[in-house]
């Protein structure tokens, strides 16, 4: 064991200092408090996907109803102007933000070179996960494969093989930072594979790991840009998806499979199946796929507003929403959605489909508003990301999701890092029947 200390990475170090300190101030904390009461819920509640209750603890990033998603007390502003950038000092360093979600501080910008190049030396994937991708129809869902790929890592998870060894409870933490280094590392890789076999025929392109981590993995999609603006909107894109707190589906299912002591690669396949479904990780491909279906109506790339506004009118006379707007939580325009569009006036302002996209912006909130039936009728992160992908070329609209989930796996691995150093439970939530509803809600009319 001191030997193993001895070797500790500076990462690592750090993350059990920092986890063993508030492990212990959090444990005498619920034992002076194990009776107070943090929240009632209400019949809606239990049959709304328990919409809104506080149940799980999650330290890497909380979403704040106004003011959007702040990653350890940052918003994303912030983030932008404070975190390591790249090489040309514009766009923050995903590195960065895995950094600060794991441990709570700023790196610097040795700290995110450090961490950029223990990636690299960590990204060889296994040969058998590349044919085990290629035994499948290349039509198959892109993240159909993404979850098979993860799944197919597993074999080399740490945790597994030193659970099976006796591993102490104590150091679950340590080889769960393990497959989380490994798992975030390798990522860009099976991804980028899944889209040139998918795509281009099986073209592969090389790594570079001489670049970083968003950077790389722009180099091997394959995507060209202005120099280096599509490595810079990788760098922008993956860190704003990179975490959105604990309550959304996949970070949920990641939590809950890993608190199972399933493994990383276990519970981030889980993750990334809810990831896929239409109502969570898949509406960034609807919004892009409903805004060409609007021009192809309308016969032009450069809609009036008049236009959009009646066909937005339309689509909702339909009883279809319109896709990218309104969220569960948020109340103003998702601050994920201004980076983007920041983004866009900076890089390509010019461009037909970004027009389009702000000129949605504009008209849509009021419109919702009207109606009175929705409580957040502005855009969330979904509204913009495909126009900025679809203006370097990248209109493969499937594999959208992918790389939400790439940039995904920095939150919710850094979570599960936490949870396993904070030692929490086996998630079991109670379960009654609708005959026990129905007996509950007679007998409290009676008391009435």
């Amino acid at each position: 064991m001191a030997l193993f200390k001895e070797f500790m990475d500076p990462l690592k170090k750090k993350f059990q200092e920092k986890s063993m300190a508030l492990k212990a101030e959090l444990k005498a904390l619920v034992k002076e408090n194990s009776e107070l009461k943090v929240d009632e819920i209400n019949l809606s509640q239990l049959f709304g996907g328990a919409r809104s209750v506080k149940m799980m603890v999650w330290e890497t990033s909380a979403l704040d109803a106004n003011e959007g998603i702040r990653f350890r007390g940052y918003s994303i502003p912030q983030l932008r102007e404070i975190l390591p950038k790249g090489p040309d000092g514009k766009e923050p360093l995903p590195e960065g933000l895995f950094w600060l979600m794991l441990v709570d501080e700023i790196p610097t910008d040795e700290d995110a070179k450090w961490l950029a190049a223990n990636w690299a030396k960590r990204s060889n994937v296994p040969e058998h996960v590349f044919k085990t991708l290629d035994t499948l129809p290349v039509d198959t869902h892109p993240m159909t494969q993404f979850t098979i790929a993860i799944n197919a890592m597993q074999s080399a998870s740490v945790f597994a093989r030193r659970y099976e060894e006796g591993l102490n409870r104590d150091e679950y933490w340590d080889a769960t930072y393990e497959d989380a280094m490994n798992l975030i590392a390798r990522l860009p890789r099976v991804a980028a594979y899944i889209f040139r076999r998918t795509y281009f025929n099986g073209a592969h392109i090389a790594p570079d790991i001489s670049l970083d981590w968003a950077a790389n993995y722009a180099h091997m999609l394959g995507i060209k840009g202005e120099g280096d603006d599509f490595k810079n909107l990788m760098r922008l894109y993956m860190t704003i998806h990179a975490d959105h707190e604990g309550g959304n589906a996949s970070a949920h299912t990641v939590h809950l499979v890993g608190s199972t002591l399933s493994d990383a690669y276990l519970s981030f396949s889980a993750g990334m199946n809810a990831l896929a479904g239409p109502l969570h990780g898949l509406a960034n491909q609807e919004v892009i796929r409903w805004i060409f279906n609007m021009l192809d109506a309308l016969g032009t790339t450069k809609p009036t507003k008049e236009q959009i506004v009646d066909y937005v009118k339309a689509t909702l006379a339909a009883g279809r929403v319109i896709p990218g707007y309104g969220h569960a939580v948020l109340r103003k325009p998702d601050p994920r959605f201004m980076a983007q569009m920041r983004f866009a006036e900076e890089y390509m302002k010019d461009d037909d489909i970004v027009n389009v996209v702000w000129k949605i912006f504009e008209v849509v909130p009021p419109i919702l508003e009207s109606l009175g039936k929705v409580s957040n009728p502005w855009p969330n992160v979904d509204a913009h990301s495909g126009a900025l992908l679809v203006h370097y070329g990248l209109d493969q609209y499937n594999y959208y999701t992918v790389l939400f989930g790439v940039s995904r796996a920095m939150g919710v691995m850094a979570a599960l890092c936490w949870a396993r150093a904070l030692g929490f439970p086996l998630e079991r939530p109670k379960s009654v029947t609708s005959a026990w509803v129905k007996d509950f809600v007679a007998k409290q009319s009676a008391k009435a």
